[in-house]
């Protein structure tokens, strides 16, 4: 198998090498140039910019949900356990994706070979079926809205989101078993590798394509869509029959439920935008894996795959942002009250600045008379005035 066929058959978690000299080959110099350029420069760079947009969306959005006990209700919750699991992908896997297009194998070791694809498949098997609990929950809420929520309805919830990771975990472990670093050498190279299963099973990664485009994409999708298909009649139902006595409360409840209903539609619907490119590809490289694709447009819905699916780790605090008022309020408070701690902490500072001017002052100047007039103009201003 040459370099090229190896690239070419690079699968769901993408462990094999990225780097550049490996994409290029082939190509002719002048292009070859300015896709090293773009895969050197610009893909990391596009990297740390979801890095941190994504760390900085998600620790915040937790936070907020944690400190403010008006937002700990059920919805947030299972939203709390989806920034979760992507703060885990961004802070794994993320990182070495990029770090990937730098080096020429595989430099990670046995063991991130084996923890890697565990944690990016745990992440995604987190957001999917986080989605789905709260398409549920969204449906219970519609459809039967006159269900009492019982009192012990966040401790179940939260129960919930750790079985939700439970499932997550166990479905991922077969791919720190069959993970591997292998010695490839080829045309007198050689280079090292980390691959999901052996080389030699030709049906391996048809079965697997197939087994995590179904479990990961179409059965979690396919139970959302009933759920929301039931909530849309309900809802639709529900604007046409709602008799004209129901209070003014019945009304905004069921306001809020459809605005709750319509922030997780959104959410699955990013989702499903960010990750079935990658899906795609993995199954037509699956079902290809002998033959070779070397063409420029192959690299560049490869490259575009990854940063999409990836992207999904950091667009759900935007969404949230824009579709929640409540959030929006808590948010713009959070950032409110972070800048009003830097004015206290650089007033602290000048301040401190201030009394060792003085100190040094009295020091030096003690006995002048015009010292001693100085320095009680400089005790009486204010603060926020410069001396």
């Amino acid at each position: 198998m040459t370099i090229e066929e190896f690239f070419n058959n690079i699968t769901f978690s993408d462990n094999v090498s990225l780097s550049a000299s490996n994409l290029t080959e082939g190509m002719l110099p002048n292009d070859r140039k300015t896709v090293d350029f773009i895969i050197r420069c610009a893909i990391p760079s596009i990297y740390i910019l979801i890095i941190t947009v994504g760390l900085l969306g998600n620790i915040t959005l937790v936070k907020i949900f944690i400190t403010n006990s008006a937002m700990r209700s059920v919805p947030n919750i299972f939203i709390s356990s989806l920034a979760a699991g992507d703060l885990l992908l961004l802070v794994t896997c993320v990182p070495i994706d990029a770090s990937r297009y730098f080096f020429e194998e595989w430099i990670f070791g046995t063991v991130a070979c084996k923890l890697i694809p565990v944690i990016q498949l745990t992440s995604v098997g987190v957001s999917v079926f986080t989605l789905t609990a709260l398409s549920a929950d969204r449906y219970k809420a519609i459809v039967n809205p006159m269900d009492i929520q019982k009192s012990s309805a966040v401790l179940w919830t939260c129960l919930k989101a750790v079985a939700i990771w439970i499932i997550s975990v166990l479905l991922a472990i077969p791919e720190a078993i069959f993970s591997q670093v292998v010695h490839i050498s080829d045309n007198n190279v050689s280079f090292t590798a980390c691959v999901p299963y052996p080389l030699s099973e030709e049906l391996h990664p048809k079965i697997h394509s197939v087994m995590i485009f179904m479990v990961y994409f179409i059965v979690p999708l396919t139970i959302i869509s009933v759920y929301y298909y039931h909530i849309a009649r309900t809802l639709i139902k529900s604007a046409h029959n709602m008799p004209g006595e129901f209070s003014e409360h019945t009304k905004r409840q069921m306001e809020t439920r459809k605005r709750l209903a319509k922030i997780v539609l959104v959410f699955v619907g990013l989702f499903a935008l960010c990750w079935f490119p990658n899906h795609v590809l993995y199954m037509y490289r699956s079902f290809n894996y002998r033959e070779i694709d070397s063409s420029l447009a192959h690299l560049v819905i490869t490259l575009l795959a990854r940063i999409l699916s990836f992207s999904s780790s950091c667009v759900n605090p935007f969404a949230l942002y824009l579709l929640s008022e409540s959030f929006r309020r808590h948010f713009n408070s959070h950032l409110h009250c972070q800048r009003k701690k830097y004015r206290e902490r650089s007033m602290s500072y000048l301040q401190s600045t201030s009394a060792v001017r003085m100190t040094s002052i009295k020091s030096n100047v003690k006995n002048t008379p015009t010292a001693t007039t100085l320095i009680s103009v400089v005790q009486n201003k204010p603060h926020n005035t410069e001396i």
